[in-house]
């Protein structure tokens, strides 16, 4: 069993995007912000994306708010001339101006008034880790182009299963390529002329369902579209590439609890097939303890021996509590160990839990050194 060490990682030039994933809930966000401030006052210029809507990435980077363009972070130490930018995707955002820049202005102005488009962009299941790819494309072709950033780091959407982030993309593209869409656009004629009483029923049904209006907002939003839809494939394929490369670096972050735990063997096995670059996994917010010597056993023992005598009532609540505690640290430890004994060649790294959430960046440091601790 390795240890991970993320100073080696951040430090190396080579490493140019590392994408923080897993179940929601684990510190996806905190641990992309703080090796970001980390990686940028060793010395890196690092622009930092989160997908995460609770905006918790903007407070602690002391920004008052985060949008689709990169934002320079003031306060961080300039002594190794690194630099900081932070951004938020706004999927609908991202989506307009993938619409902008591969459309005629005309096409382009029927797409963004369509109502089925914005439903679409705005709330249609997988949208938001398409973004996300799309909008990591463009960070570094930009990072390319003018050398604004040497390190991307991604903190990947919140999701139900940890896999989403790599199978949406290719759901909506496999959507907006898909038959239905290609069924609204097929006139009658030719091949399809025998199809069409059949095509004539399914119209008709989906009439009934979805409203006329529905539909023909539908069929106006796939009539303006065509041209676009061969570009969202090769487009995803790119970045999946891109993630492919040895200059990226997947963390998967859990938290030592059996679900998020389950979520991070998966999402290991799936890297590893997808012959994806693991660097490793952030046991994140792991119990701990200052007097790791005294048992739960010991502990409940000794409170109910000062309880019996009638002495201290304090010390004894104080005793309960920490027996309480050590059985956290026995639990949290056990599932840890039985996680890395299953995963032996996958490097790891503890983080403890902090008695306070993140809000600063005097905290995110706190992360950071933890993390390379």
């Amino acid at each position: 069993m390795t240890t991970l060490d993320l100073d080696a990682l951040i430090d190396d030039p080579g490493t140019r995007i590392i994408v923080t994933c897993g179940s929601g809930g684990v510190g996806k966000t905190t641990t992309a912000a703080a090796l970001g401030l980390r990686a940028a006052e060793r010395g890196r210029k690092v622009v930092v994306l989160t997908i995460d809507p609770a905006r918790r990435l903007a407070q602690s980077l002391g920004l008052t708010e985060l949008d689709n363009t990169p934002r320079a972070v003031a306060d961080i130490d300039p002594a190794n001339g690194g630099r900081l930018d932070a951004m938020m995707l706004d999927m609908k955002r991202t989506f307009d101006e993938v619409v902008l820049t591969h459309a005629t202005p005309e096409k382009a102005e029927q797409i963004l008034a369509n109502p089925f488009y914005v439903a679409l962009s705005s709330s249609f299941a997988g949208t938001q880790e398409y973004m996300a790819m799309e909008k990591l494309g463009q960070l570094h072709k930009q990072a390319e182009r003018t050398g604004d950033w040497d390190l991307i780091v991604v903190d990947t959407p919140p999701s139900r299963s940890a896999l989403d982030f790599l199978d949406a993309p290719e759901r909506l593209a496999s959507l907006l390529e898909g038959r239905f869409l290609r069924l609204l656009l097929a006139p009658a004629r030719g091949p399809l002329r025998l199809m069409s009483a059949g095509v004539n029923l399914a119209m008709s049904v989906m009439n009934k369902v979805l409203g006329a209006q529905v539909l023909t907002d539908v069929q106006t939003f796939a009539a303006a579209f065509d041209t676009l839809f061969g570009g969202f494939r090769e487009r995803a394929d790119k970045t999946v590439a891109l993630l492919r490369e040895p200059h990226t670096a997947f963390l998967v972050v859990a938290s030592p609890q059996n679900d998020a735990l389950r979520e991070a063997s998966y999402f290991t096995e799936r890297l590893r097939e997808e012959q994806m670059p693991l660097a490793g996994v952030v046991l994140n917010r792991v119990t701990t303890t200052h007097v790791p010597d005294l048992s739960a056993e010991q502990s409940m023992a000794a409170a109910e021996k000062l309880e019996t005598a009638g002495k201290s009532e304090l010390t004894a609540a104080v005793l309960r509590l920490h027996a309480d505690k050590m059985q956290q640290v026995v639990s949290d430890r056990k599932r840890a160990d039985r996680f890395r004994r299953g995963h032996r060649a996958i490097a790891t790294v503890d983080v403890p839990a902090l008695p306070d959430d993140v809000h600063d960046l005097t905290g995110l440091r706190t992360i950071g050194d933890l993390l390379t601790a």
